[in-house]
């Protein structure tokens, strides 16, 4: 998968109608910046496929397995890893976080754009080993934003909520500087930040017709 950011099944000799390439689109940000609630809309506007990614932390409530996540035991995740099935995975606050590999190389050959939710350490791995992946950042427009986010969860303590804090800042530093991210979008009002997201990815597709 060195080139599996913009790939596509290739054509055989008797293959008349060229498929279009897939794109693979990553979408990272800090936890509580909002970006749930954007890919969600972003997929209903578009013809995307969301990347299901497999994680060790116990469901939040109203989570549905397989389709917010693939809830596994750290056991699983382990062989998972140790096996190469897994595109990224990062370890975030003691639990495991993964991008199952399969789901994205089928969705890719069949000529799908498909959204990625993962971290920025998942998005630094998925830059270096998918150099045509589309990137994006998103950005809370202060971290009283992010603090009210979490809040509303009811899950987070105060010491974990500090915690989330501080690694939100030390995480929008790592992506600002790697540079692999394409965009930047800041999550201030909800529908603005969804059509930005929108108007990249269908600006970055024209490019490949």
């Amino acid at each position: 998968m060195n080139h599996c950011g913009k790939t596509g099944q290739q054509d055989t000799p008797a293959e008349r109608t060229p498929r279009r390439m897939g794109r693979l689109v990553v979408i990272s940000g800090p936890s509580g910046v909002g970006k749930s609630s954007i890919i969600e809309r972003v997929l209903r506007r578009t013809g995307a496929v969301f990347s299901v990614s497999v994680t060790t932390r116990r469901p939040r409530a109203g989570e549905v397995a397989g389709k917010d996540y693939i809830f596994v035991e750290r056991r699983t995740f382990q062989q998972m890893r140790q096996e190469g099935q897994l595109l990224e995975w990062a370890e975030v606050f003691g639990e495991f976080y993964g991008t199952p590999a399969g789901p994205i190389e089928q969705a890719l050959r069949a000529g799908n754009i498909i959204l990625l939710d993962i971290d920025v350490q998942g998005g630094l791995q998925v830059a270096k080993r998918c150099p045509d992946a589309m990137l994006i950042l998103i950005e809370p427009s202060d971290e009283q934003t992010i603090a009210r986010r979490l809040g509303k969860r009811g899950s987070e303590s105060p010491k974990s909520l500090q915690d989330r804090l501080e690694q939100a800042g030390r995480e929008l530093k790592t992506a600002r500087d790697s540079g692999v991210y394409n965009y930047t979008v800041v999550n201030d009002r909800l529908d603005e930040a969804v059509g930005q997201v929108i108007d990249i990815i269908n600006r970055e597709c024209k490019k490949d017709d």
